[in-house]
């Protein structure tokens, strides 16, 4: 066997594997044998058919297994040694008139080489990174929330401002008929929540669903529709009024709320509001973050891809072939994807970034130790920790989604050591404004 590659340029190349009768000859001949030895064929005791016979009806089938067997091995072995970074998979190419019947064969494959490149994580402008603040009015409003979440409900028959009304929106032509829980906080405008203010059980009340919610999405919520912006005439007929009484904050709500005498008072209460703010929200910063250095990179990082190849690739992968467009719209889509994951891997190799099996095991047993603390185990044996983590780490998928999230973490530690960022500290709100308009 020998192989042999030449190169178009340096994306592209062309691997020539060249099989000779004495590659595959021996074992044909012996998987044949085996043949002879089980065939069941009309006129012949098992284990004497003629091995002519044999070969006649068998043959090419294990000849041309065995060769591809023979190709696939030598064309990955080869690509393993020679230390080629390919994108896709290797493509081979047609060859009219192809002689199975011949003693010595020649395959051609088409290679997308990756290209090579530099990364500069350090930009002349410098990356956001927003430190989000809790202040006294967030923590304030979260306590009066968790007081209303956890109150107790009161039954009336007039509809106050505050209240919560149980009813059923309605629209025949529409075919909308949707019983649901509102809280009037959610109508938007003085002239619809005027509607409803004075309101009795019983009521009818006829709305315009156009300007009906402060959120858009809660007019599809509500009224179940898929449409955007509906604009029709709906009648709401009130169920029931009820008024939340806030629950008292006490130690019976602190203990329900995060353990038994984990909190012991509304000053310790606004604490761990602030401290689980902070977490969540520096979960969204580092996100954003992580999202913001990923469109620098692809954004300055430039180099070529061998584009033409992998618009061909693309047309062979999916359960049905592409024409030559929908290959090209796909490789539309998927460019910039398959550009962060060069730049992606760059920078895991050159930084030994990579996920290791401890790195694994250890990340498994804090989720582990974390979702015990819910429950009130607080001090887990090691050996405990090291048998459960022995189980999920047994879970090829779950294996997967570790590896992805140590991963995403080991990036966002690199980036905040070393890319140009600049701190922005900010509230919640002026970060949602900032970022999600």
């Amino acid at each position: 066997m020998n192989i042999t590659r030449e190169n178009i340029d340096e994306l592209n190349a062309i691997v020539r594997v060249d099989i000779a009768k004495a590659d595959y000859s021996d074992k044909v001949n012996e998987i044949l044998a085996n043949y002879r030895k089980s065939a069941n064929i009309p006129g012949f005791r098992k284990g004497h058919v003629p091995m002519g016979l044999v070969k006649k009806q068998y043959g090419q089938a294990v000849l041309v297994d065995e060769v591809n067997k023979l190709l696939q091995d030598a064309l990955n072995k080869y690509l393993v040694e020679e230390k080629l970074d390919v994108l896709g998979n290797p493509l081979p190419k047609p060859q009219d008139n192809f002689d199975w019947d011949a003693d010595d064969f020649s395959f051609e494959f088409e290679l997308g080489l990756a290209p090579e490149f530099e990364v500069k994580l350090k930009g002349k402008k410098a990356i956001t990174h927003y430190n989000i603040t809790i202040d006294d009015k967030m923590v304030n409003n979260q306590v009066e929330h968790i007081a209303k979440q956890y109150g107790k409900l009161v039954s009336k028959d007039e509809v106050e401002e505050g209240d919560e009304v149980v009813g059923i929106f309605a629209n025949a032509e529409k075919e909308i008929e949707n019983k649901v829980t509102l809280t009037l906080d959610k109508i938007k405008g003085k002239r619809n929540l005027n509607k409803f203010v004075g309101s009795k059980v019983g009521d009818a009340l006829a709305l315009k669903t156009k300007g009906l919610f402060n959120d858009d999405n809660d007019l599809k919520n509500f009224l179940k529709v898929e449409e955007e912006g509906l604009e029709v005439d709906v009648t709401f007929t009130i169920d029931e009024v009820n008024r939340r009484e806030a629950a008292d904050l006490d130690q019976e709500l602190f203990d329900k709320l995060f353990g038994k005498d984990n909190v012991k008072s509304v000053t310790e209460l606004k604490d761990r509001i602030k401290v689980d703010s902070e977490k969540q929200f520096a979960v969204q910063s580092d996100q954003k973050l992580l999202n913001d250095v990923t469109e620098y990179l692809v954004e300055n990082t430039k180099f070529e891809l061998p584009a033409e190849f992998l618009k061909k690739w693309i047309k062979t992968v999916g359960e049905e072939p592409l024409t030559d467009d929908q290959a090209s719209e796909e490789y539309s889509k998927s460019e910039k994807g398959l550009r962060y994951q060069l730049i992606e891997g760059k920078l895991i190799n050159d930084n030994s970034l990579q996920v290791t099996f401890e790195d694994l095991k250890a990340h498994a047993k804090e989720m582990i130790k974390g979702q015990m603390a819910q429950f009130g185990q607080l001090n887990p044996e090691e050996k405990e920790l090291d048998d459960i983590a022995a189980r999920v780490l047994s879970n090829q998928e779950e294996v997967k989604r570790l590896s992805e999230q140590l991963m995403s973490q080991k990036l966002l530690d690199f980036y905040k050591e070393n890319a140009n960022l600049k701190v922005k500290k900010v509230t919640y709100d002026d970060f949602v404004k900032e970022v999600y308009g």
